[in-house]
């Protein structure tokens, strides 16, 4: 993939751009944090040279100065939400995070436990983190949130909520998840501040869309197709159109929130420091792009994976056709469609000839390698083995010998019970492990496994959750198409 941004001038703009907004404030802000902190891929993707732990290192860049808070709906707790990239809950997502942000050297505050009312599980929760000596402040549903301004802002309403006691100049509020409570979490902070005769602002940071780039640019439409079952939208700024004369770009939500927002800042401070959602952010993503082609070719790559992804999700469920509905007009909007990739048409053609399911990868080079199904390898075995061989530079080589692949075949048909004695990926790497300890070339093989991180790989069919998750455990990109390799009613 071709570099288009620099990540070093990023956290270099980021990082002096967060200390003028503290300073505007008199000396300290609640940023609240929207998206990933770290491990964030789709900006990775998508902006080409940003690394998935930018924003982590930005903020150790003034860790000194950064507080963290995390917020964790009552709600949420109970019903035990699931972090569906994770497949874990959201309070142990939030534990996760701690031990992530600890580990790092950041000092975490406490926890804001949300909505609250006397949830059991909540309650449950809140001892746990008393046990683990952990500060928990509890937030409580407002009456007619967020349209009665006069209650909201007033001791029945976020004077109601815990003050969390910070120290530090920069409070970052961050969250497991969506809708978790970050922006009332800040906002209750300025009336308990303010009533104290503290001076504090709020600023947000959101990564997309990016403000200062067009409103139906690559990387602002790839945003659209990340969150398509958010229904979010992009859109023009009004407000700040109207402020300034000049055209940028936020999203809806909180477009329509402004107004509210807008207000309680003025019942809270005297006066709203700010004129518009854009204003409120601190985002600079846009300011470090040099290459706006490269950038452009990334995006569009990752709207069409957005496609496939949601497409394979609505074969499995049956519902969300909406979404892929969505995505297709994302794509019309950035002048690609399906083929955008070359592994696809690869995939396909090599499917047509073998009359099984095959597939195909894009090499950092850009040379298309692909796989085809055989007795004793699925096709994402076969991509891989031959994506390896072709960097490694020993492509007429067999590494593995029949002989060393089939005593595992006999082993999963015979022992397992196995429906499929083709061998997986992983198991595929297991075997050519195991034949580096005889074979150099098998060991140059894996030696070449980082190679691949970034590289996009295609399926003419759905693949297994087995060979899915080998591959993105290497950091190799995956589409299938959304059909089944057999007309079965049940597919593991």
């Amino acid at each position: 993939m071709q570099i288009g941004f620099d990540n070093q001038k990023y956290i270099e703009l980021q990082a002096e751009h967060i200390r003028e907004r503290i300073e505007k404030f008199g000396g300290k802000l609640y940023l609240e944090f929207g998206g990933k902190l770290f491990d964030d891929y789709h900006a990775a993707r998508v902006l080409p040279g940003f690394a998935p732990d930018t924003k982590i290192s930005m903020l150790k860049s003034m860790m000194e100065d950064v507080e963290i808070i995390l917020v964790i709906s009552a709600a949420d707790i109970e019903k035990g939400k699931i972090r569906s990239d994770l497949g874990i809950t959201y309070d142990e997502d939030l534990l996760r995070l701690m031990d992530n942000f600890m580990a790092m050297g950041f000092y975490v505050g406490g926890v804001v436990i949300s909505k609250f009312t006397g949830q059991p599980d909540a309650n449950a929760f809140r001892d746990r983190l008393k046990n683990l000596g952990i500060k928990s402040y509890l937030h409580y549903p407002i009456a007619n949130y967020p349209n009665d301004i006069e209650h909201i802002v007033s001791d029945e309403g976020y004077g109601k909520n815990d003050y969390i006691e910070t120290t530090r100049p920069l409070v970052v509020v961050t969250a497991p998840g969506p809708g978790s409570g970050k922006m009332a979490t800040c906002l209750s902070q300025l009336y308990h501040e303010n009533k104290r005769g503290v001076k504090a602002g709020y600023a947000k940071w959101e990564t997309f869309p990016i403000w200062n780039l067009p409103l139906k640019h690559p990387v602002n439409i790839a945003y659209e197709a990340a969150t398509v079952d958010l229904d979010d939208a992009n859109a023009i700024d009004p407000f700040h159109l109207e402020a300034y004369g000049e055209t940028t770009v936020n999203y809806n939500r909180d477009i329509e929130i402004f107004p509210v927002l807008k207000a309680m800042m003025e019942k809270i401070l005297g006066e709203s420091p700010y004129n518009s959602p854009t204003d409120m952010g601190v985002n600079m993503a846009g300011n470090a792009i040099f290459d706006d082609e490269a950038v452009c070719d990334a995006a569009k790559m990752e709207i069409v994976r957005r496609y496939f992804r949601t497409a394979v999700e609505v074969k499995r469920s049956g519902v969300g056709q909406e979404q892929v509905d969505k995505l297709k007009l994302l794509m019309n909007q950035a002048g690609i469609d399906k083929n955008y990739s070359p592994a696809r048409r690869a995939a396909l053609l090599k499917e047509e000839t073998t009359g099984a399911p095959a597939a195909a990868m894009v090499l950092p080079d850009g040379r298309v390698v692909t796989g085809k199904t055989s007795s004793l390898l699925g096709c994402a075995s076969s991509l891989l083995m031959n994506a390896l061989k072709t960097v490694a530079g020993v492509e007429d080589i067999d590494v593995i010998s029949d002989d060393a692949i089939k005593p595992i075949t006999r082993l999963k048909s015979a022992k397992l019970h196995s429906r499929n004695p083709r061998l997986h990926s992983d198991e595929t790497l297991i075997a050519l492990s195991a034949t580096s300890a005889t074979n150099e070339e098998a060991g140059k093989l894996i030696d070449h496994l980082e190679d691949l991180r970034g590289c996009d790989a295609f399926f003419s069919v759905i693949i297994s959750s087995t060979d899915e998750k080998l591959y993105r455990t290497l950091g190799i990109n995956v589409c299938c198409e959304p059909k089944y390799e057999s007309h079965r009613y049940y597919h593991k």
